[in-house]
């Protein structure tokens, strides 16, 4: 077995566009979709870091847009 540096990862995301890293080796849970970005942990980490920038579910984001149009 491999050790974790040598890993290889997949960046994940829901339908509330909340992001997560998945070994690649494995099949994505139920309610995660891959987002495109493969490679090592701390380079899919730090592309989440890049990308994920607000971190409320899109839910909220909505409800809170509706909000202050009304």
């Amino acid at each position: 077995m491999s050790g974790e540096q040598n890993d290889t990862y997949l960046v994940v995301v829901n339908d509330e566009e909340q992001y997560s890293i998945w070994w690649a080796d494995r099949e994505v849970p139920a309610g995660w979709r891959q987002e495109g970005t493969r490679g090592p942990r701390e380079e899919c980490l730090a592309h989440i870091e890049r990308v994920w920038t607000d971190m409320r579910p899109l839910s909220l984001r909505t409800r809170m847009d509706e909000a202050e149009v009304k």
